[in-house]
C-alpha cells in the first residue's frame, strides 16, 4: 500500500506521515527530500523534476508499502497516480504559519519573512503556485480514495481516521512502474 499526505505547508504531513508509518511498521519518503538538492543554506536550489520522479519511483518500488509526505503536484503521473490513498489536510491559517514560525525558530534560529509570505498565500493563492485550488484540482483527478481531514486535531486522532478509511492493507501496487 503506498499513502501520500498532502495539505499546505505547516498542516502537519510530516508529522503524520512518519507517525502512521510507524503504526504501520512501512517506509517514509518525504517529498522535499527529492524536491530540493541538498545545500547549506537548505530548500535554495530545486532538483531536476525526471530526477526527482525517478528517485521516488525507485525508492518505492524497492518496498512493499510507504507514506510519502509533501506534495508530488506536477511531478509526474507515474507518480501521482501510484498511491492506493492520498490524505488531506486541512488546518486554518493562522495555526500553520504559528508552527512554521515554530519550526523554522528550531531549525535555523530565525524566520524566513519570504517563505511565511508564501506559506501564507496557500488559502487564496492563485492555480499555478502551491494552492489549495491547485490541490483541490490535483484531488478531483485521483482515482483512489481520498481522505480530507480537516481542523487541528491530534496526531493520533488523524492516524485513527486514516486506518479507518484505509483500503485492504494488503493490497498490492500494481501501476507503480519504472520508466523504459
Amino acid at each position: 500500500m503506498f499513502i501520500h499526505i498532502t495539505g499546505a505547508s505547516g498542516s502537519g504531513t510530516s508529522t503524520l506521515s512518519s507517525a502512521l508509518a510507524a503504526e504501520l511498521g512501512i517506509a517514509h519518503f518525504e517529498a522535499d527530500d527529492y524536491y530540493w538538492l541538498p545545500t547549506t543554506p537548505p530548500f535554495t536550489s530545486k532538483r531536476d523534476r525526471s530526477e526527482r520522479l525517478s528517485s521516488l519511483v525507485a525508492d518505492l518500488q524497492a518496498k512493499q508499502s510507504a507514506v510519502v509526505a509533501g506534495s508530488v503536484v506536477d511531478w509526474g503521473q507515474e507518480i501521482e497516480n501510484a498511491f492506493d490513498l492520498v490524505v488531506f489536510l486541512y488546518v486554518d491559517a493562522e495555526v500553520r504559519i504559528e508552527r512554521l514560525k515554530k519550526r523554522e525558530i528550531e531549525r535555523f534560529g530565525s524566520v524566513n519573512p519570504s517563505f511565511l509570505e508564501w506559506a501564507s498565500q496557500y488559502d487564496e493563492g492563485p492555480l499555478e503556485g502551491r494552492s489549495l485550488a491547485k490541490h483541490r484540482a490535483w484531488l478531483q483527478a485521483r482515482s483512489c480514495p481520498v481522505v480530507e481531514l480537516h481542523g487541528n486535531l491530534s496526531v493520533a486522532e488523524r492516524v485513527a481516521a486514516i486506518l479507518r478509511e484505509a483500503p485492504n492493507p494488503s493490497f498490492k501496487r500494481t501501476r507503480l512502474r519504472r520508466s523504459a
